[in-house]
């Protein structure tokens, strides 16, 4: 691989997908990007943790066949994180609940961070630790983006990325929120209706490209790795947001956060989406169902 070195860290999950489906896939928004930023070519690597069971073990070999290094992929007492998201027939896709199991444990090792001391940017996924961690990476004078819409915080950051569906509006508000919070720029997705940038001083907007849409599930994440893989050779935010726009694109082309064989999702598991409900197990971290 060439190129400027990368390293992504956070949440993994396994997408298990129900209702008009039952099938499920390796994601999360830090591995999502990992694996994206290794297929446009780049040298990355993801720090997180998984449970020592079989599903962390399909998260260890999606990244390693993929050619992202998994050395700092730590295994934690307890189980790998599920998402769980509900497939309606028209193809609509909303998210029951997450449980981020072993990834709300995770805190970098003093290892950890020198191991990624020498990346031009790391990405920052969910993580409860987001502001220690964002300290910490400042303070070694470590680029840092951020996925603003699942790790709060904007301090320290080089790069905030946020959501803001089709509104243009609401963009624009959270473009100038992080700024205020201390980010240096601001990316915001909006859908189908393209993309903004903000430094403070200028404004930039990239539309969407057309795309035939199988699953937008990840295409969020396949942006901010097209966007990164433009930035750090050229930082150039035009430029980083077309390339973002393209990825994107090109992930909506495929179910799941990024091109792999799912595996057929058993309901009648223990973890399965629909049994752990009916026996009162919760997960420990709720979310409103809407559509992604």
């Amino acid at each position: 691989m060439t190129g400027p070195r990368f390293a992504t860290l956070g949440d993994n999950t396994i997408d298990q997908y129900f209702g008009a489906t039952n099938e499920s896939f390796v994601g999360g928004n830090a591995v999502n990007v990992a694996v994206q930023l290794a297929a446009l070519g780049d040298d990355v690597r993801y720090a997180g943790a998984v449970g020592a069971d079989r599903d962390g073990q399909r998260v260890r070999s999606a990244l390693h066949q993929r050619g992202v290094g998994v050395e700092l992929l730590v295994d934690l007492p307890g189980v790998t994180s599920i998402s769980q998201i509900q497939v309606q027939r028209d193809g609509d896709r909303r998210i029951g609940f997450e449980d981020f199991a072993v990834c709300a444990d995770y805190r970098p090792s003093a290892a950890a961070y020198d191991a990624v001391a020498d990346a031009a940017i790391v990405h920052l996924g969910w993580t409860p630790f987001g502001g220690e961690i964002r300290r910490e990476l400042s303070s070694r004078g470590v680029a840092i983006s951020q996925d603003c819409a699942v790790t709060a915080g904007f301090d320290h950051l080089d790069i905030a990325f946020g959501s803001a569906g089709e509104n243009v509006e609401a963009a624009r508000i959270q473009a100038i929120e992080a700024l205020a919070g201390g980010a240096a720029l601001a990316i915001v997705t909006m859908g189908a209706a393209g993309s903004i940038g903000f430094d403070g001083e200028s404004w930039f907007e990239q539309a969407a490209e057309p795309a035939e849409v199988v699953d937008t599930t990840g295409a969020g994440d396949a942006f901010i790795a097209g966007f990164l893989h433009e930035w750090a050779r050229s930082a150039d935010v035009p430029a980083a947001l077309a390339s973002g726009a393209r990825n994107a694109a090109r992930a909506c082309g495929h179910p799941g956060g990024f091109a792999q064989q799912p595996e057929p999702l058993d309901i009648t598991s223990p973890r399965g989406t629909l049994r752990d409900r009916a026996q009162g197990h919760e997960p420990a971290v709720m979310h409103d169902e809407g559509s992604i």
